[in-house]
This record gives structure tokens, C-alpha cells and sequence, in this order.
């Protein structure tokens, strides 16, 4: 990666903002490249959910300049022998552990390296803090142009987690699950807008089906429920969610990730 004016790393972790984890790291990056633009993505993913950052992730990274350095903590398993890794893809760069983290970076074209070059780390004989002594130094001196393979060796055997499946039930009945909640308490399936389609053009007909409730059509926008009851809409992710407007679905309809969602085709009246 050659060395530029202006370089940009991205933070993901579920370190929260009482403690002072995220501001270690970012000291840790300034000391050794000052210049570069440091961007807080989320600090609040649930603890320790390697399947919301993955989520999270996904959805903001193509939205950074080419060249972007994305660095992802949150690793249960640190400490334990789990590599630290570098993913390399056409146009990203993301950091973390393997832990199925990247998950969905590896459908594409990409190179995945372990890092192993201890002289790019923090001194430390710590093992609980790899944020700070390894993810964030190495991100550091990536972002002022040391190439790629000085970081270590590549490897094939990484770890990837798959996002649940939906289940084609019957002709008219498909079966997804919730993945993610928002900060809104808005919950979000595994269900496409793309796989909603090819299951009904005409969204008016999808009936959607959680937690007891039936839920009638899609909403466009989401005043366009104006009652207190639970509503769905495609979210900007194209996902369907299910939200209670000026409300909370989590909390109001107690929904939590991997309950059930259905969506049904009504019949067309004769």
C-alpha cells in the first residue's frame, strides 16, 4: 500500500464509551501515524455478538474512500490461540480476529494474512487487550505504507460464519429470522427485498408474520403506519424489518434476535 497525504481507519468494537478502551487505541495509532483520520463506526455492538458487527460492518465499509483500514474488535475469544488477521481485498482493507468477523468480505476477491510480525505490535505481555497491542499498531503501520506481506503469511483455513437461511415453508409461506435490533429497538430479518419480490411482486400482499401477530403489507416509509401497532418496511440495508412507529418493537413486542419472522402472500380477492 503506498504512503499517502491522508489515510483513513475505521473503528468497530463493543467496548462501549464509559471505558477507556476505544481512546487506548486510538493513542495507539496517532503515536505512530499522526495524520491519519481516525473514524468511529459503532462502539456499542452487543457484547461479544460476532454476527452484529459482521451486520454492521457490511453495511458502512463501501461507503469509505478506496483504501480505507477497518478495524474490527470484538473477540470473545481473546487471549486463546485465535489469529489476529489482515483481509485484503480490491479495495478495503479490515483487521481483527478470526472469528468469522469478515464473514461476508469473502465472497469477493481477497487475500486473508496472519499476522505474525511481532516488531508491528505494542510491547506488552498483556494477552486480554489485542485491540491495543496488535490490531491498532498494525493498522497504523499500514496506513503509513508498509506492504502487506511484511505483516505476515497468508492462510486459507480462516474462520466464516454464515448468516441464518430463510426456509421456504410452503407456496405462499417463506421463513426468515431476525438478525439485528437497532438503537430504535426496530428488528431486522434475514429477509431481502430481493427474495420478498420473487416471493410477491406486489408488496400490498405480503402478509408478515412474528410473535403471534400478522402484520398486513409493506410500508413504503415509516410514518406510513400511523397506528401504534407493529408495522414492516425495507429497511435502507434492503432487509425487512419490523418497527412500531414512534415506538419500540423490541421492547413492545419482546422480539429478540433469532425469533422467527414469516411472510405470507394473501389471496387475491375473486
Amino acid at each position: 500500500m503506498p504512503e499517502k497525504e491522508e489515510s483513513f481507519i475505521t473503528l468497530t468494537t463493543d467496548f462501549g464509551l464509559k471505558d477507556p478502551f476505544v481512546g487506548i487505541m486510538k493513542g495507539v495509532i496517532l503515536n505512530i501515524n499522526p495524520v491519519v483520520r481516525i473514524i468511529d463506526i459503532s462502539h456499542q455492538v452487543s457484547p461479544q455478538n460476532i454476527l452484529e458487527a459482521l451486520l454492521i460492518l457490511r453495511d458502512v465499509y463501501m461507503f469509505y474512500p478506496i483504501r480505507t483500514i477497518h478495524v474490527a474488535v470484538v473477540d470473545p475469544g481473546v487471549g486463546s490461540p485465535r489469529r489476529p488477521i489482515l483481509v485484503v481485498t480490491p479495495k478495503h482493507y479490515f483487521i481483527g480476529p478470526d472469528n468469522g468477523i469478515f464473514s461476508s468480505l469473502y465472497e469477493d476477491e481477497h487475500r486473508v494474512i496472519h499476522l505474525t510480525a511481532k516488531h508491528y505490535f505494542l510491547k506488552s505481555e498483556d494477552t486480554t487487550f489485542h485491540g491495543r497491542d496488535i490490531f491498532a499498531p498494525v493498522a497504523a503501520w499500514l496506513s503509513k505504507g508498509i506492504h502487506i506481506d511484511n505483516f505476515g503469511e497468508p492462510i486459507e483455513d480462516y474462520v466464516k460464519i454464515t448468516i441464518p437461511e430463510l426456509r421456504r415453508i410452503s407456496s405462499d409461506l417463506l421463513e426468515g429470522e431476525i438478525i439485528y435490533i437497532d438503537g430504535f429497538g426496530n428488528v431486522v430479518s434475514n429477509i431481502s427485498r430481493e427474495e420478498v419480490k420473487a416471493f410477491t411482486a406486489d408488496l400490498t400482499r405480503a402478509k408478515i408474520l412474528i410473535k403471534g401477530k400478522e402484520i398486513p403489507g409493506i410500508s413504503q416509509f415509516y410514518a406510513q403506519s400511523i397506528s401504534k401497532g407493529p408495522a414492516a418496511i425495507i429497511n435502507s440495508s434492503g432487509l425487512l424489518e419490523i418497527y412500531i412507529y414512534q415506538g419500540n418493537a423490541e421492547k413492545e413486542m419482546g422480539i429478540k434476535p433469532g425469533d422467527k419472522v414469516g411472510v405470507m402472500v394473501t389471496k387475491s380477492s375473486p
